[in-house]
C-alpha cells in the first residue's frame, strides 16, 4: 500500500505542477517528463499485473453449459465427457475482446475439443446438439493443437508449424496453451512454443464468449481443464 499511494502522490504532483506553472521552465520540461513516463509505466505495470481466474477450482460458477454432455469438477480440474455423440460445451457467461489467455489441459483419451473465443452458440441441431460461430484453438492429441479453426466461416485459418505440431505431450500428461487476442493479431502457445502467429484480417468474428468444446461423435472422451485465467487489453 505504501508504495501505490507514494506513486500516486508523486503523479498527482506531476498534474499539480503543470497546471501550476510555478517552476521554471526547462526544469518543468524535465521533470514533467521523467514523472509522466513514471506515471505511464505504473499504469502499464498495473494492468499488467491484472490476472483473472477463468475458474475457481470448485464450481463452474461463471459458466454455463450448453448441449447434453457432462461438465464436472473433478481433483480441482473441469472434467469433460462425451455422453450424447453431439458436440458440447461449456461458455463463460460474458464476452471477452482482447485478452491473452492461459490454460492447462490434460487429454485422457483420443479425441477432438478446442477452445473457443469471439464465439457465440447460435441454435439447436437434434441431430449434433449446439451450433457456435467463433474462431477456436484446436485441441487434438493427434494432430494441429494450437492451431485456428473459423467456425461459421473460413475453415482453417491458420496451421501450426513443424515444430508446433511436435509440442503435444502424451495422452494423461498436462499441457499449457496460452491464446493471444489483441485486435486482428492473434499468436498461440502450446507447453511454450509458438504454434501461429496470425493477423486475422478481415475478421469476421471480434467479441464473444470463451468457451471449451467436445466435439460431435466423440463417445467416451475425456477432457479436463485446470488452471485457466485472463488477462484482459485495451
Amino acid at each position: 500500500m505504501y508504495f501505490v499511494s507514494q506513486s500516486w502522490i508523486v503523479c498527482q504532483a506531476a498534474a499539480i505542477i503543470t497546471a501550476g506553472g510555478s517552476v521554471v521552465k526547462l526544469t518543468r520540461k524535465f521533470v514533467w517528463g521523467g514523472l509522466a513516463v513514471a506515471c505511464a509505466g505504473l499504469a502499464l505495470a498495473a494492468q499488467a499485473a491484472a490476472w483473472t481466474p477463468l475458474f475457481n477450482g470448485h464450481n463452474i460458477n461463471g459458466w454455463k453449459i450448453a448441449g447434453t454432455d457432462s461438465w464436472t469438477v473433478n481433483n480441482g480440474a473441469i472434467l469433460a465427457e462425451s455422453t450424447s455423440g453431439k458436440y458440447g460445451y461449456l461458455m463463460t457467461t460474458r464476452d471477452y475482446k482482447n485478452f491473452d489467455l492461459k490454460l492447462e489441459f490434460d487429454a485422457e483419451t483420443l479425441g477432438n475439443s478446442g477452445v473457443f473465443f469471439h464465439s457465440r452458440i447460435t441454435g439447436e441441431n437434434p441431430k449434433t446438439g449446439p451450433d457456435i460461430v467463433g474462431v477456436q484453438a484446436e485441441i487434438d492429441p493427434s494432430r494441429h493443437t494450437g492451431g485456428l479453426y473459423e467456425t461459421g466461416g473460413h475453415g482453417w485459418v491458420a496451421m501450426p508449424t513443424a515444430a508446433g505440431e511436435k509440442a503435444i505431450k502424451p495422452l494423461g500428461q498436462w499441457n499449457s496453451l496460452e491464446v493471444l487476442v489483441d485486435g486482428d493479431h492473434i499468436v498461440t502457445h502450446l507447453n511454450g512454443v509458438q504454434i501461429v502467429d496470425y493477423h486475422y484480417d478481415p475478421a469476421k468474428y471480434t467479441d464473444g464468449e470463451i468457451g471449451l468444446q467436445i466435439h460431435t461423435g466423440e463417445h467416451d472422451a475425456r477432457i479436463r481443464f485446470r488452471n485457466l485465467e485472463i488477462q484482459e487489453l485495451p
